[in-house]
């Protein structure tokens, strides 16, 4: 078993969510059998939403760089992020050390190509997504196109939400809504693209199908440490550039 580090801490709660499901998603007969584990649950990692959306809040791309050295440092062989935000600053991770980076953009937009050949994406997560393009060459890359919440005000409340207050019937409403307008805008699928919603996805009510890029990462998680099998979303510090940080 190859071990994986994590960049946590984006929200700590989906941290250990995402720490559950590796667990679940393993029959274990003994605690060998297990995926091992690495995590930095790094509560003080800059806003993301302050540095994106608000403008003047610290750049993260530092911080989270010196995690993934710190990870591989401790024994880790291959990265996770369990932030859909903060893979703006993929790239900057990834150059950051030697070892993969499994991208849970790209990963997730590979699953919805699987869903949906050459359809439309409806991406439930942070506004700050569509305002800088997290998820667009990604898509772009596999022929499909984005739909985003037209409501952006509501989404970002529901995250500050279930961040201070934990998940609610509210807010998996609200989601839902928020879901089914994406859908009458054309969307073929719905990917949930913040880790604050997955630990709603059960409750979100949508008629097409929805996945939840968290529960890719997952997947490729146990892959990679059960195989070291590398896909093209698992970069590497000599394929990786580095993109500009706001």
């Amino acid at each position: 078993m190859r071990r994986i580090g994590v960049l946590g801490g984006m929200g700590p709660e989906a941290t250990i969510y995402f720490m559950q499901q590796v667990v679940g998603a393993i029959s274990a007969r003994d605690d060998s059998d297990h995926i091992p584990l690495l995590v930095d649950n790094n509560t003080q990692v800059p806003s993301r939403i302050k540095a994106i959306l608000e403008g003047g809040g610290e750049d993260p791309s530092p911080v989270l760089a010196q995690m993934a050295e710190g990870l591989v440092a401790a024994g880790a062989e291959a990265l996770v992020m369990p932030c859909n935000t903060a893979h703006y600053y993929a790239d900057q991770v990834a150059a950051a050390t030697d070892v993969p980076f499994l991208n849970m953009v790209e990963l997730s937009c590979a699953e919805a190509a699987e869903i949906a050949p050459g359809g439309k994406v409806g991406l439930l997560g942070s506004p700050a997504l569509q305002q800088v393009g997290v998820f667009e060459k990604a898509l772009s890359d596999v022929g499909l196109s984005p739909v985003y919440a037209t409501e952006q005000g509501r989404v970002l409340a529901t995250i500050r939400s279930i961040k201070s207050q934990g998940p609610s019937e509210f807010a998996a409403h609200t989601l839902s809504d928020v879901a089914s307008q994406m859908v009458a805008d054309g969307a073929d699928v719905v990917c949930i693209c913040c880790t604050e919603f997955s630990l709603l996805a059960a409750e979100i009510d949508v008629k097409v199908p929805m996945f939840d890029a968290l529960q890719v990462l997952v997947s490729a998680a146990v892959e990679y440490s059960r195989t070291g099998v590398s896909s093209p979303a698992m970069k590497q510090r000599d394929t990786a550039p580095v993109a500009t940080s706001l």
